[in-house]
Parts: C-alpha cells; structure tokens; sequence
C-alpha cells in the first residue's frame, strides 16, 4: 500500500482573509513525482506556503510528512521544514561562502553539530547531485545549472520525504534544463523522495511527463490536462 506524504481534504487556503483556494484535496504518495502548474496568482505559491506551514491552514484537514497543519504551531514548524527539502529558482546561495560553507551553514541551522558527520554529509549531497569536486568553489565561479545543482544538494541535507521545487528550471538554458529535471527524477526514483515541482515551462512538463496538478479560478484540479 502506498504512504502518503500529502494529504489535504476540502481545505481552503487563505492569504490574510482573501481565499486563494477553495475545496482543494490533494493525495501525494511516497516516491511520487508531480507538477503543479497554473498561472501567475492562481495559487501555487500560496498551495506551496501552506504545505511547508508558512500559511496556516485554517479551513480543512491536511497532512504533511505525518505533520497535521492544522494542530501546528511556531514549536513545530521547523521540525516540519526540516522533512522537506525547497528548490527554489533562484537558487539563494550564500555569495560570501563556497559550497561546503553554504552546506554548513543549513546543516548548524538545522541542529547539526559534529564536524565529521556533517562534512561526510556535505560530500554524500554534493555527490548524488554531480558536484563531488565543487565545494571550495565560490557561487560566482558556478554556471547557473552547477549553482541550482548545490540548491539541490541543499534540499537533500536533511534526508527529506519530500522536496518542493519552485521553477527549478526557470533561469536556465534548454539543456541544462533538461539535466536538472533528469537530477530530479533520479532523486524521485533512487530515494523515494516525493517531489512537487511549481512550473510553467510546459516544453519540460511535456517532455518529462509526470501527474500534473493545475490551479485555475480558484480550485485545484487533479490530472489537469496543461493545454487548456
């Protein structure tokens, strides 16, 4: 039986007190691979927010990585982030450290202490992302497809259950597009890691193909086709 790592029953998803989102229910299982596409303020920011318990979820039931969102509280949400990976497009490195420093610097922020572990740890992500010989680089000596590899190298630190990706593939060239999304079924597929990729490339969706979640007119709709 699959485990499933989202679960949200007729929720309804707020920004302050506008509703964004009404009615949304959402299985993600274990391993799973799914895109969410829609256009700009149609939500997926905001479904985003609420799965990493930066929004509340006031209306609703949900579920993320066995955390209930709506019994979480200010103690927990860290605990919470520390079971998700983020892929962001920007790839928000650390500019006045290298690799390994900006990997540390996640890895203390996250409770780690112990030098060794953490620097095995380092060169474990750096290695299953394709960087084993990055990390004195400064992110200025990076090509933008190196610099989101090391946001992903990242989002794997703490061994997450799921990973969301916000337009990974948003501020790169056609091929190294393709090798990031390659990099992200791999992680889907090698580690069972569930991965919930925001986009509006529709060349990668269609080229990659994978269940597609699509917010519209504010509602969530399941195996949307993206063509219309």
């Amino acid at each position: 039986m699959a485990q499933s790592i989202v679960e949200l029953r007729h929720v309804n998803i707020y920004q302050s007190n506008a509703l964004i989102l009404s009615d949304v229910n959402i299985s993600i299982d274990k391993g799973e691979f799914v895109y969410l596409v829609g256009k700009t303020g149609t939500g997926k920011s905001s479904l985003l927010k609420t799965l990493y318990g930066d929004l509340e979820l006031k209306e609703g039931e949900g579920w993320v990585v066995n955390y209930n969102l709506r019994e979480l509280d200010w103690k927990q949400v860290p605990f919470l982030r520390r079971s998700i990976g983020v892929v962001f497009q920007d790839f928000q490195l650390l500019t006045d450290r290298n690799v390994n420093e900006n990997l540390k610097f996640v890895l203390k922020a996250t409770g780690w202490k112990d030098e060794k572990l953490m620097d095995e740890k380092i060169a474990d992500v750096l290695e299953k992302v394709g960087l084993k010989t990055k990390g004195h680089k400064m992110p200025f000596e990076l090509s933008g497809g190196e610099q989101q590899r090391v946001d992903i190298a990242r989002s794997l630190l703490n061994s997450p259950k799921l990973i969301l990706a916000d337009e990974p593939t948003g501020n790169l060239d056609p091929e190294t597009s393709d090798e990031i999304m390659q990099l992200l079924f791999n992680i889907c597929r090698d580690y069972s890691t569930s991965i919930v990729m925001a986009t509006h490339d529709y060349i990668v969706v269609n080229k990659f193909p994978a269940r597609t979640i699509k917010t519209e007119a504010g509602k969530v709709w399941d195996n949307a086709s993206i063509n219309t």
